[in-house]
């Protein structure tokens, strides 16, 4: 089923594992067996469908324990990309805080056992919603779904992390420009096609990053499609995907999370844009407005940039994903879907840029 189409799915809906992405698995039952407590083979394992990034699988053992294993996928990698040993990490260090997050089991860093590292989690039943606008649900949910992405971005950027012995997970200021060029380097790194908008926009950002000091967790990829919402209740109860998280700039992690509102209109998939006109969904100031007050901020400055950047970046990570498609290791044949993606993404960043510029 076309995630264009799905407005929302289970965590139990999983297709056969991709051709590209079969591994033999007497290892790694093996492994498993002496790592995890009461695992028996054998075991039946499926495909989660949509991850563009790393591969992730829904296994089961003999007793029915069902688990979820997400590794690196297969092939040649961008530099620092798919940090599945980062994720780990994480994940494990924000188990029993205020920010919900799947249970870690354990890690593995021996690529003999499935060819790449990867580590495996609990599985938590609930809905994943790609549609930003909600259509399945009462006016009334769609509020508290909302509210609950903001109350758990909200925690997530008031995490100590030094308490979390966190310190070392990302440097102390500084983010955006490293944001800025790793992005750029990415892109180029993966580029097919010119695209005007890119070359501008790398040039335009490094003359325009504003205070680079505040320093917390961030995510790095936090939207609606990331999280898991319990299966009857407008909650959130936890946050996949933290490939990209670091220590960062929190407004940075807030501007990406507010995309949809920015979404171009052309485009289709993953992060569709966001009708604020259905009943229940809070205009983009609202929503802003109630995360500056759960942060105990007074007001954003810059808010532009910050918008520029995370189209710019998803541009990159689009772009990336397209890539890896052409290569045919990409976690989803969706990603031939991206060709144009990047540069419209490109191109509403760029309009952003100039409307600014207009209001000055």
């Amino acid at each position: 089923m076309s995630t264009a189409k799905r407005t929302y799915s289970r965590t139990d809906q999983v297709v056969p594992v991709l051709e590209q992405h079969k591994f033999e698995t007497n290892s790694l039952v093996a492994w498993l067996e002496s790592q995890v407590k009461d695992f028996r083979g054998p075991i039946q394992i499926f495909q989660f469908q949509g991850g563009m990034s790393n591969p992730t699988f829904l296994i089961s053992d003999i007793n029915e324990n069902r688990f979820v294993l997400r590794k690196k996928p297969p092939g040649k990698l961008l530099p620092s990309a798919h940090a599945v040993d980062r994720e780990f990490r994480i994940t494990s260090a924000l188990h029993n805080s205020s920010v919900p997050v799947v249970k870690t089991i354990c890690f593995c860093d021996d690529t003999s056992v499935i060819g790449t590292e990867f580590f495996l989690m609990e599985h938590k039943e609930g809905r994943i919603f790609h549609d930003p606008s909600l259509p399945d649900l009462t006016p009334e949910d769609r509020d508290c779904v909302y509210n609950s992405m903001n109350n758990t971005i909200a925690y997530l950027h008031q995490v100590n992390y030094s308490s979390k012995q966190l310190n070392d997970y990302g440097r102390i200021g500084g983010y955006i420009g490293r944001q800025v060029r790793r992005w750029s380097e990415q892109y180029q790194s993966s580029k097919t096609d010119e695209l005007i908008e890119m070359d501008q926009l790398m040039a335009w950002l490094p003359n325009h990053i504003p205070d680079d000091t505040e320093t917390t967790v961030v995510h790095g990829d936090f939207r609606l499609e990331n999280l898991i919402i319990h299966p009857s209740k407008p909650e959130v109860i936890a946050v996949l995907d933290w490939e990209l998280s670091t220590l960062g700039h929190p407004l940075s992690d807030l501007a990406y999370n507010c995309l949809p509102y920015h979404w171009p209109e052309e485009s289709f998939g993953d992060m569709r844009g966001l009708d604020t006109s259905t009943a229940g969904i809070p205009s983009e100031e609202d929503y802003v407005t109630r995360y500056c007050k759960l942060t105990n901020r007074n007001q954003i400055e810059n808010w532009t940039f910050y918008l520029v950047l995370s189209l710019f970046r998803l541009a990159a990570i689009i772009q990336g994903v397209y890539y890896r498609g052409l290569k045919g290791n990409a976690a989803s044949p969706e990603a031939l879907l991206r060709r144009d993606l990047a540069s419209q993404l490109a191109h509403r960043a760029w309009e952003l840029v100039e409307r600014d510029d207009q209001d000055k």
